[in-house]
């Protein structure tokens, strides 16, 4: 490994969650213009339209498990524990949120979301128990 490879996968999480910001807006502003719900309501986001809904969770949930995972790449590279491992388990980790977020913001359908959160998850898990692992041995 050449350097910041671990960072290409926070990156490629980084633009999942510009893209929902980019779809949230999106979705607000088309309700707005096709006269289903006034402006001011997105001042309190208390009744928030299940269309845009949906995506605002879809975001919440974006700074929520993956926080752990950006902790865990910089760890990975100052540990120096940053191998083709720790990569892969990094890139699947991306895959599964982006597949997660895909499903959030469409169908919503429970039954395939919580499969794929619980994939990441358990990725997520590796993760770190390969980092934990990598300081014992050193």
């Amino acid at each position: 490994m050449t350097g910041f490879e671990i960072f290409w996968p926070t990156v490629a999480h980084v633009a999942l969650v510009f893209a929902l910001y980019a779809l949230l807006s999106a979705r607000r502003v088309a309700l707005v213009k096709a006269g289903k719900i006034e402006a001011s309501v997105f001042r309190e986001n208390r009744d928030e339209p299940d269309e845009s809904l949906v995506v605002r969770n879809s975001i919440a949930n974006q700074f929520e498990l993956p926080v752990l995972f950006h902790l865990c790449c910089v760890l990975l590279y100052v540990t120096e524990a940053d191998n083709i491992l720790s990569l892969g388990l990094a890139w699947l980790f991306v895959a599964l949120r982006y597949a997660h977020a895909v499903i959030h913001v469409t169908g919503n359908r429970l039954r395939y979301r919580r499969p794929l959160f619980m994939a990441g998850f358990l990725v997520l898990v590796a993760m770190w128990t390969w980092l934990s692992v990598w300081m014992a041995m050193s």
